[in-house]
């Protein structure tokens, strides 16, 4: 049994709106412990990836750990500067001109995603510069594949994310400070190790007229298997060999075997093998687990047929495919029972939606070492309502 396993079979569901995710500050901050540990001893920055947890109930928790925020667009480099604290690093495939004077002011690193983009704001940009501390950075694509699942895999062939070397245009640098590239998921140092050298090897002449150097997220830092030592030493070689600054921006890292998501069962049916449907979704609440595709372990539950009694278990949309996946449990299920998701709190809450006008999943703030449980946000017909005309 996990310590994730072990720390919420302690929490009373009855106490709970349904459905919904729930957080632990405990576990939120021995992540945060560990990754500050990072920090210190390889002297590298850790951002919060806000594109993979960005649960500002806990913002003061993770202000004391980390040094800031990164944000893909406007909306989230301001969630980052009204809520978190610190550094606020802000990247996008491609900036709208409308936003852009906003994240200039918001924003205390801004990371362009092409030479052409670069050209366009370039004049807007040190102009901005002029009034605050503002550095400015170039995405660039090592071609160096190493995701297992194509959609995640910012190297694939013909990937829109990053400058590769046939393109890169040194002579346009003037005013650049920093290069920017994110080519892991869910991965360790090895794949790390490989993407350094690929960087090394095709932009490794332009690294001593930069000031830093974004590894981007991606990196498992706090998976109980991860080589934290291992990452540590290639960051201080990384900043030695090339005198830069290094920052990490994982957003999974951080939120990763933390919270749960807790539904209840409304129907039990039968058509060639047992049905659960509960009263969430899957397409609506937990999207990564189609798009991955992959199944989430339910508290209690095992593979299919490892126990007396199995059960596929779906939403409560129209969607034929809004299915989590297969169970069984050593007990049948019954209408009103309580089912626990685990390792919910990343890509889960930033990604929900309101298809079928289903009702979106409550968020709650739980702590194991008191029991202490608040219910920060609840939603209704207003937030469905609300994102359409």
């Amino acid at each position: 049994m996990t310590l994730l396993h072990d720390t919420f079979r302690h929490l009373d569901t009855a106490r709970l709106p349904t459905p919904c995710f729930v957080v632990d500050a405990a576990l939120l901050e021995r992540n945060l412990q560990r990754l500050h540990h990072v920090q210190q001893e390889s002297g590298a920055k850790i951002l919060l990836a806000l594109k993979g947890f960005a649960m500002y109930h806990y913002a003061p928790l993770i202000a004391r750990y980390l040094c800031g925020v990164c944000a893909s667009g406007l909306h989230e480099a301001k969630l980052g500067r009204d809520y978190f604290g610190g550094e606020v690093h802000t990247f996008s495939a491609a900036y709208p001109p409308a936003d852009m004077a906003e994240v200039l002011a918001l924003s205390d690193h801004v990371i362009f995603n092409s030479f052409s983009q670069w050209q366009r704001y370039r004049e807007q940009a040190l102009a901005a510069a002029k009034h605050k501390s503002l550095h400015f950075g170039l995405r660039i694509n090592p071609q160096q594949s190493e995701g297992t699942v194509e959609i995640y895999d910012p190297s694939a062939p013909g990937s829109r994310l990053g400058i590769v070397r046939e393109a890169f245009r040194p002579e346009l640098l003037d005013g650049i400070s920093g290069l920017h590239f994110h080519n892991l998921c869910e991965q360790d140092v090895p794949p790390l190790q490989r993407t350094l050298a690929a960087v090394e090897r095709q932009f490794g002449e332009f690294l001593p007229r930069m000031q830093w150097v974004n590894f981007g997220g991606g990196h498992h830092i706090t998976r109980e298997d991860y080589q934290v030592d291992e990452l540590i030493t290639l960051i201080r070689a990384f900043r030695k060999r090339w005198g830069v600054e290094v920052i990490l921006e994982p957003g999974e890292a951080i939120a990763i075997n933390t919270g749960v998501y807790v539904t209840e069962v409304l129907d039990v049916t039968k058509n060639g093998i047992d049905i659960a449907i509960i009263d969430g979704s899957c397409s609506a609440h937990l999207p990564d687990v189609l798009e991955m595709p992959y199944r989430p372990d339910v508290l209690g539950g095992a593979a299919p047929h490892d126990k007396a009694h199995t059960y596929r278990i779906g939403g409560l949309t129209c969607l034929a495919g809004d299915v989590i996946g297969d169970y069984s449990f050593d007990h049948p299920l019954t209408v009103g029972e309580r089912l626990m998701f685990m390792d919910m709190s990343h890509y889960t809450m930033v990604k929900t939606n309101t298809f079928n006008g289903v009702k979106l999943p409550a968020i709650v703030a739980w702590d194991s070492r008191d029991d202490s449980l608040t219910i920060v946000r609840s939603f209704g017909y207003d937030d469905f309502k609300t994102r359409l005309s």
